[in-house]
């Protein structure tokens, strides 16, 4: 099956949900949650990023998650990983009890396209505290693909993680995640970084937006948001409308999309430093806001 054939099974198969231009989402991707260790990525944010998600849950938002939230390639369970992170979880369960919760997998939790491992691991875990089973996420959904509706225009925004495009990560995903877990985690905790990632690798990078955009172009310059690639994209409008919302991994700074007002907006937070020598956690516009209706085509 070719990637043009995948995406058009996940466009195909996508969870369509409707809104309005009084609707907020917010879309991040590539958190790659891990256990804490020096080979955990998203350590180094994680206090950039849960002041974020609870800036926008405390706004109202819907929270969509574009794959890779959770580092099943390097990690052997969830449960690693919810012990490190516990606290963001907690604040992922209030957008979920909410109904404010979009789950997309990736390549490297693509574990989560079996119902019955998301079930297993997610409904629930042990709290060690009260000696009991306490829920987590029960009847969560991940899905491959989230399509938004313009209940008004009936523009459609295209929402996945964007490995369909890439070979290596979506049909040989698990000899992917062996060598990682094998070889380049132990590497990576000494600074040598994965060659073969395309968040990694230019090359890789330049091939799997190439695919994307011909599929794009194929439906009409259909509005897609991607992740996977950790390079944040914004195109003009009249341009071909592929975004990217870049990764919470970044050096310092996590990046993100958001919908609002019935526009898209780049958004980074990082730290910053006041005059007299506070840190801080800021959010920082980089493109838009753009009205999502310029890049309607005929």
């Amino acid at each position: 099956m070719s990637s043009q054939s995948r995406l058009d099974r996940a466009y195909k198969n996508a969870k369509v949900i409707e809104f309005n231009d009084s609707s907020k989402f917010v879309l991040f991707s590539d958190c790659h949650r891990g256990d804490n260790s020096f080979a955990d990525d998203f350590a180094n944010n994680r206090n950039i990023y849960f002041h974020a998600l609870k800036h926008y849950y405390n706004q109202g938002f819907t929270y969509c998650e574009l794959g890779d939230g959770d580092e099943l390639w390097e990690n052997l369970t969830f449960e690693t990983i919810f012990r490190a992170h516990k606290n963001v979880y907690e604040l992922l369960q209030l957008f979920f009890q909410e109904n404010r919760l979009e789950m997309i997998w990736g390549n490297h939790d693509m574990v989560y396209r079996d119902p019955s491992y998301v079930k297993k691991h997610l409904s629930s875990y042990f709290d060690q505290k009260t000696d009991s089973t306490v829920p987590l996420f029960p009847g969560i959904k991940y899905h491959e693909a989230i399509i938004l509706k313009h209940q008004d225009t009936n523009q459609e925004i295209f929402l996945l993680h964007g490995h369909q495009a890439d070979f290596m990560n979506y049909i040989g995903w698990r000899i992917n995640r062996f060598l990682v877990r094998v070889l380049w985690k132990p590497l990576q905790v000494v600074g040598i970084a994965d060659p073969t990632s395309p968040a990694k690798n230019y090359k890789e990078t330049i091939k799997v937006e190439r695919r994307i955009k011909k599929w794009i172009a194929s439906k009409g310059n259909l509005f897609t948001v991607i992740g996977h690639t950790h390079r944040p994209r914004f195109p003009e409008a009249g341009e071909l409308a592929l975004f990217n919302d870049g990764s919470c991994v970044h050096p310092r700074s996590i990046t993100g999309m958001e919908i609002e007002n019935g526009c898209i907006t780049l958004i980074k937070w990082q730290i910053a430093t006041t005059d007299d020598g506070v840190l801080q956690i800021i959010r920082i516009p980089l493109e838009g806001p753009q009205k999502l209706t310029e890049f309607i085509t005929e």
